[in-house]
């Protein structure tokens, strides 16, 4: 029989000497084997298991169930949110309202491209939308996490060396295996209608999408947030506002509100 991961989080009431190898010593009784182990918030700890039968993990639970020096607080098939929490000592915040909203600020890069290179391994087609104010770390996120991925990324739009605008894509090109990088300002205010035709046929494929801005994006196409599976917000600090009012309050041919973009 194949041995399954699971994600064993607990809160520590009452931090005794010893309290760890107790539950490591558990552990190896029930001949379940700790992948990796993490503090992932103030007084809690991660545990990444891998055991045989779903039995094992049972008896666990009822076990700790019984010490009063700890408190399980989840203990699971690991999502990918488990996996980064263990792996990076903490866990990503998400929205509050929104749970397909994930918030990283600059001191997080590390973290964001990890969740974001783990997002571009999965097959099929996904549309992630990337917020953020200027020369934040957007673009060079996607392209650090298109390489950790393994991926070929292509920039359909873009204002990362010149302005970009593809209005088409060579033979090659057409691979799901690659990753498509939309910037939704500069689709919008600069594109003409072979480079939205071009866009459709991109979001036909069955491969990964990014888009930033793109709150942007969808005041002037047809696709709306809820196309997108993933929204990503990148901020300096907690206390920064991601806005567009320079880029809404300018028009089409003025290069203030644009260009800081």
């Amino acid at each position: 029989m194949a041995k399954t991961e699971w994600y064993l989080e607990y809160e520590i009431q009452y931090n005794r000497p010893g309290l760890l190898g107790d539950i490591s010593s558990l552990l190896g009784m029930l001949s379940i084997n700790i992948l990796s182990i993490n503090g992932v918030a103030e007084s809690k700890r991660g545990m990444l298991l891998l055991c045989k039968e779903e039995e094992q993990v049972t008896r666990l639970k009822s076990i700790l169930q019984t010490m009063d020096t700890i408190n399980i607080t989840k203990i699971r098939r690991p999502k990918l949110r488990d996996k980064l929490a263990v792996r990076h000592g903490r866990y990503i915040q998400s929205g509050e309202d929104d749970r397909k909203t994930f918030r990283f600020v600059r001191d997080d890069l590390g973290i964001l491209v990890d969740f974001m290179a783990e997002l571009f391994k999965k097959e099929g087609h996904k549309l992630i939308g990337i917020r953020g104010m200027p020369r934040v770390g957007k673009t060079e996120s996607v392209v650090a996490a298109s390489v950790s991925a393994n991926k070929r990324w292509l920039f359909v739009s873009s204002t990362l060396l010149k302005q970009t605008i593809r209005n088409e894509l060579i033979q090659g090109e057409y691979n799901t295996d690659n990753l498509y990088i939309i910037d939704g300002i500069v689709s919008t205010r600069r594109a003409n209608e072979n480079h939205w035709q071009l866009i459709r046929e991109i979001m036909q494929l069955p491969a990964v999408k990014v888009v930033e801005h793109p709150d942007m994006f969808v005041q002037f196409t047809e696709y709306k947030l809820k196309d997108f599976d993933y929204i990503i917000e990148l901020r300096r600090d907690e206390n920064e506002k991601i806005t567009y009012e320079p880029v809404e309050n300018s028009h089409f041919g003025q290069e203030d509100g644009f260009s800081m973009f």
